[in-house]
């Protein structure tokens, strides 16, 4: 017997026990609206409602963010990674075959010093602040 908590897309979580299951805080998930990454279902009353979908783009999203990658550019791998989930699942359902270097389901990997600024030397060498 399937229900709709079964249904990955079903809106069922609020605001405030979505924040709570992935560890980040109600205006966390508002800023990913604003984002336009997410935009939760709204009950009767009006308030936000959070599918597992949502939830574990979000998740992902936050993961990046303590990576050091700003919002705009987690958002916008998140939404290509799950672009590239959905046609791989896709082409499964159409016949097709995929090999393991297509895996969706593994998240990016991002470089671990991504947070970290590198500077390069300048190409003139080194050179006094006074020097033109």
């Amino acid at each position: 017997m399937s229900t709709t908590f079964d249904d990955a897309d079903f809106p069922a979580y609020t605001m405030g026990r979505a924040a709570d299951m992935i560890g980040v805080t109600p205006a966390f998930l508002r800023s990913l609206g604003t984002a336009g990454l997410i935009e939760p279902e709204r009950s009767l009353g009006g308030h936000r409602r959070y599918s597992r979908h949502q939830l574990r783009l979000a998740a992902r999203v936050r993961q990046l963010l303590d990576e050091g990658m700003p919002l705009t550019a987690a958002c916008r791998l998140v939404t290509l990674e799950d672009r590239l989930s959905v046609a791989h699942r896709r082409i499964v359902e159409l016949g097709g075959t995929l090999t393991a270097d297509d895996d969706a389901d593994l998240p990016t990997a991002t470089h671990p010093d991504i947070a970290t600024p590198s500077y390069y030397p300048s190409p003139r060498g080194d050179r006094s602040a006074s020097a033109p």
